[in-house]
């Protein structure tokens, strides 16, 4: 199948780079770009993406706003990445919590961008969890943080409790198998019901909740 990309950056230098690393492979289609959020959210709503590369930092409707319309449109949406110049931006933090599946530095390298659209369209996220728990953790202090307890914690298990711990601490799957004496199947097993019983759309999101709820110092 062919992925379905959308740009949307309002520098068009930027735009014509990353349109010339996908359009030169097989399985990724550039079907749409756009300048700013407000033409990027009524242009996706016309062509589906499977994708969207998302610059924050936008005149008049910016990439965080986009992306919370994007996912209350009450429809299917794209998976987005956000567009950084810095890992460490309160933007690409709000991003994530709007919505994004993860985020790319602008000069990422081309291999690098293609497999992040890639992960991202299989259901994956592009932000490692050690890198998306760094971001988090420099925004710690902005109060954004609850007490261990939150309420949305009540529906899970135990044992999903404490495999969600492992995943906010930046644990791999294979590593959370190791710690918690489980086959990796099981692991995967226990994630799937964690993002479903609260609502999650990813990994990014469980180690944002992680945080948020405290279940990491």
């Amino acid at each position: 199948m062919t992925i379905r990309v959308v740009l949307v950056d309002d520098q068009a230098l930027v735009r014509t780079g990353f349109r010339m690393i996908l359009d030169e492979t097989p399985d990724i289609e550039v079907v749409g770009e756009a300048a700013d959020g407000l033409t990027a959210v009524d242009l996706i709503g016309r062509v589906h993406p499977d994708v969207v590369l998302m610059d924050v930092r936008m005149p008049g409707l910016d990439g965080i706003e986009a992306t919370r319309r994007l996912r209350a449109a009450g429809r299917p949406s794209p998976r987005v990445i956000i567009l950084t110049t810095f890992d460490l931006d309160e933007y690409v933090f709000a991003g994530l919590r709007a919505g994004a599946s993860g985020f790319l530095l602008k000069d990422t390298l081309a291999a690098d961008l293609l497999a992040a659209v890639r992960v991202v369209a299989a259901g994956e996220s592009v932000a490692a969890p050690t890198v998306t728990r760094r971001l988090i953790a420099h925004f710690i202090g902005t109060g954004q943080v609850r007490p261990d307890g939150d309420t949305r914690l009540a529906a899970l298990t135990a044992r999903e409790r404490e495999v969600l711990t492992l995943i906010a601490r930046g644990l791999s799957n294979a590593e959370i198998a190791g710690a918690l004496h489980l086959s990796e199947g099981t692991v995967k097993t226990h994630i799937g019901r964690i993002l479903g019983k609260l609502n999650l759309r990813d990994r990014v999101q469980a180690v944002i909740l992680g945080y948020e709820v405290g279940l990491v110092p």
